[in-house]
């Protein structure tokens, strides 16, 4: 065999695997490119939330019996023509859902029976990507005696897991149910339902009732569905509500009234 004959037959027999490392990286270029879309996709998906509605915010913001300040911790609402009772509610919002959507719905109970409220505002506007514990919340009103924590729909499950932190002495849901069993923590528990909520139904929050302690307290509002806990418009695969913001907040503070104030 010449020397070109060599060659050629070494060249031959490395081709295939040449082809194979090619056909590797190209896969794995390929995976790579489709796991950045899926980031980006991901990102945008998170940062696209449901926009609280301006008319129910300026609402809250004229409102003289309310002061509202932007810390570090989230939205603070406090008491400016009451006596703050000690009392206070750090409320997780929503997956995908702006934390100023709650102001409108929360403050009634600020003005009218003195609570303090603190409305988180959790990282890519998702209950889960915030870690915090419920202490480090607190922060933000250190003359609160007595802290409950509460959330709506998926901010709702993180509050179940932030129960045990800080010695929280309640728990206030809104459209949600508890993933974690908290059924021997001693908590005062408020759960309230839309009856028009079809994300979470009446139903499924019966169904994971027994998580919950046995003395907790369940009211379903009529004509409200999921969206009506909050002010930022029609939510997809939702229920149709037929009570108007002004009914759903007089329901909602007289319900946090005799729970908290």
């Amino acid at each position: 065999m010449t020397i070109a004959d060599a060659a050629h037959a070494d060249a031959t027999r490395y081709r295939p695997a040449g082809r194979i490392r090619r056909r590797i990286r190209a896969i794995g270029w390929g995976a790579l490119a489709a796991l950045a879309l899926v980031i980006m996709g991901f990102l945008i998906w998170a940062n696209t939330p449901y926009r609280a509605d301006r008319g129910a915010v300026i609402e809250v913001w004229a409102n003289p019996d309310v002061q509202v300040q932007y810390l570090d911790e989230g939205i603070l609402m406090t008491p400016a023509t009451v006596d703050a009772n000690g009392t206070g509610l750090v409320f997780v919002p929503g997956a995908r859902v702006e934390a100023h959507a709650y102001m409108l719905q929360l403050s009634g109970v600020v003005e009218e029976s003195g609570v303090t409220v603190l409305i988180t505002e959790p990282t890519l506007n998702l209950a889960f990507f915030d870690v915090r514990t419920l202490d480090q919340f607190t922060t933000a009103a250190p003359e609160v005696d007595t802290w409950f924590v509460g959330g709506h729909s998926l901010g709702g499950v993180r509050a179940c897991l932030m129960t045990p932190d800080a010695g929280a002495q309640g728990l206030v849901l809104f459209g949600s149910y508890c993933a974690n069993d908290v059924s021997d923590s001693g908590l005062q528990v408020l759960s309230i339902a839309g009856e028009n909520d079809l994300l979470s139904t009446p139903a499924i929050i019966e169904k994971n009732a027994s998580l919950l302690p046995a003395n907790a307290t369940f009211v379903t509002i009529e004509g409200a569905n999921h969206a009506s806990f909050g002010d930022y418009g029609a939510q997809a695969g939702d229920g149709e509500r037929t009570i108007t913001s002004t009914q759903m907040r007089a329901e909602l503070t007289a319900l946090l009234s005799e729970l908290l104030g």
